[in-house]
């Protein structure tokens, strides 16, 4: 048998059956057996959560001894916990890196003495990075339920403890003038050219793009399995990704790949875009907005909130608004008065500001009213 190439730590053997299975092994780390197949998107999260050791978790000398009542006890009883086991690989390897930066500065001290003065102490210590205190809090919180359940505490300093008020609407929607700017400097053919094509065109998260390939085009469609939400979709093909598409290489399993030509990985590949971006001079943009700008896209052509979550594949009409309150609204407002009043559109009004006598203007009137 001539061993396929597989992603770093990563190695093929038959069990005893005859079975060949893919075994994940790295210094410091537990083994891993893969569950899915090979470079499949199922497999790509197991990997994943395997390099953030939420699968496969890191091996710590001294873990049996550590001191009973100590967050280092809690945090190891929360990973053990069914709240953990049951959140998707993603989120555990998020939740994962939250808390272990927390336990190294905190990880000796005693559970049942922390105060609500210290918890506020310590987020307010964070103020230059108020989304960061408020994921701190989250998971503080959950701790402090854990311990509650364990016995280790008889109260809850986090209770109905808020955070930071963010004002930011999130990552920067891709305007369509930011679009043509980064077309313009990297053109069909290029690597960087298709990363674009494959977001902006699928309304997927660079989590997904990094796992699409060729095996995943279905006639004029492009099949889809969320990492995030295991939501399967099956989006048609735009003819615009179709031509970027046929541009492309048939050499590599995923259409995205390292100048190795490897895979890339998730944190990886946002760095990567993260310089195509600065490339094209759009320091503002990022992967993750071009997902809200597919969505916006979708708002302005007057697609429904079902209609749009057939494609991005999100589970509710707020998360839709969130992401498509970037429309053009004067787009949206000449289409609602269109159908509305029967205004014709803006090209088609000549320029009333010339000699317009105020006085004159009667009320618009809707139709039939």
């Amino acid at each position: 048998m001539t061993p396929r190439r597989l992603p770093k730590y990563c190695s093929e053997f038959a069990d005893r059956h005859g079975k060949i299975r893919v075994r994940f092994r790295r210094k410091g780390f537990s083994d891993y057996y893969f569950k899915n197949v090979a470079w499949s998107a199922e497999f790509m999260s197991e990997y994943e959560a395997c390099l953030a050791g939420s699968v496969a978790p890191t091996l710590q000398p001294g873990m049996s001894r550590m001191k009973a009542g100590t967050f280092n006890a809690l945090i190891a009883a929360y990973y053990g916990s069914p709240e953990f086991k049951g959140l998707r690989p993603s989120s555990q390897a998020t939740y994962r890196g939250i808390l272990e930066r927390f336990r190294q500065q905190h990880g000796e001290k005693r559970v049942a003495a922390i105060e609500r003065k210290h918890i506020k102490a310590l987020l307010g210590a964070m103020h230059e990075t108020p989304a960061a205190a408020n994921n701190l809090l989250d998971r503080l919180k959950s701790l402090m339920t854990l311990a509650l359940d364990l016995g280790m505490r008889r109260d809850d300093p986090t209770h109905k403890m808020r955070g930071f008020k963010l004002e930011s609407d999130g990552f920067h929607t891709w305007t369509e003038a930011e679009i043509v700017q980064y077309e313009a400097r990297h053109p069909i053919g290029s690597m960087a050219r298709l990363a674009l094509a494959l977001m902006l065109f699928t309304g997927q998260r660079r989590s997904d793009a990094v796992t699409m390939g060729w095996q995943h085009i279905d006639g004029g469609k492009i099949r889809v399995r969320q990492i995030k939400t295991t939501a399967a979709l099956l989006i048609p093909l735009h003819p615009a990704l179709h031509s970027v598409l046929a541009a492309t290489p048939r050499e590599n399993m995923t259409f995205l790949v390292t100048a190795f030509g490897r895979p890339f990985k998730v944190a990886g590949f946002g760095n990567w875009f993260r310089d195509r971006c600065d490339e094209a001079g759009l320091p503002q943009c990022s992967a993750h907005g071009l997902r809200k700008a597919a969505a916006r896209r979708l708002a302005e052509a007057g697609c429904s909130y079902s209609e749009i979550k057939s494609i991005t594949g999100h589970k509710t009409d707020k998360e839709v608004a969130r992401y498509t309150a970037a429309a053009d609204q004067s787009r949206l407002a000449e289409r609602a008065m269109q159908t509305a009043y029967g205004m014709k559109a803006e090209h088609e009004v000549s320029n009333l500001d010339d000699g317009l006598d105020n006085s004159t203007v009667k009320p618009l009137k809707r139709k039939g009213l």
